[in-house]
């Protein structure tokens, strides 16, 4: 199964980061960082929230609806050309708020302490990759006929760790539970940068992708 950072290693994928780079006025390369961190983060606070039953539906809903059928990833240059519509926006705004919950600050502190970028500017780029990571993620519960919350837990782990070791994964529940301060990104900075010596998994396509500049 492709992982979500074969997306962003695809030919889509760069259109994606050259077109969130254009709309946010960020420069290119740290969209790209904050798109290959933000992400995985996005998809396991979407794995805990699966994990009970009103999440589960709640997921299951938004996957279904037409908006998420995939569609945005086959119009990208409709989606990007003269900005991103202000319904998208809005709708990146709302996903992020129900992924996120009261979460949502700390992550984007988190993710800007990382990347160099204000939280501001972080919450932009997510407003506008969140339909795309929602379309990304409707095409494959359709393409797989996932349509229960065991089946929806098991995509999104699939795509998340493939053979990821249980420490990058506790990156990603890291990232969740940061309480703003920094440290927490201090801290496993170097494994999602490439400190990880271990090449596969979700630490090593992070570390080998961020490297590809």
């Amino acid at each position: 199964m492709s992982g979500i950072l074969d997306l962003l290693n695809s030919k889509a994928g760069k259109a994606i980061i050259n077109g969130v780079s254009q709309q946010t006025n960020q420069p290119e390369g740290k969209t790209q960082d904050v798109l290959t961190m933000a992400l995985p983060v996005l998809m396991q606070a979407m794995k805990r929230n699966a994990q009970t039953p009103q999440g589960a539906e709640g997921l299951m809903n938004a996957l279904g609806n037409n908006k998420h059928d995939g569609s945005i990833l086959d119009n990208l240059d409709g989606l990007f050309s003269g900005g991103v519509d202000a319904g998208v926006l809005n709708d990146g705004s709302k996903i992020l708020g129900h992924v996120l919950g009261n979460k949502e600050q700390n992550v984007t502190n988190a993710l800007g302490a990382k990347s160099g970028l204000d939280a501001g500017a972080v919450s932009e780029i997510l407003k506008v990759a969140a339909p795309i990571l929602l379309g990304f993620l409707g095409k494959q519960t359709r393409q797989q006929n996932v349509n229960s919350s065991s089946g929806l837990e098991s995509l999104l782990g699939g795509l998340l760790q493939g053979n990821s070791p249980k420490q990058e994964q506790s990156f990603l529940e890291a990232i969740l539970d940061a309480d703003g301060d920094g440290s927490v990104i201090d801290d496993v900075a170097g494994m999602v940068l490439g400190g990880n010596k271990k090449k596969g998994g979700l630490g090593g396509l992070l570390g080998g992708f961020l490297g590809k500049k």
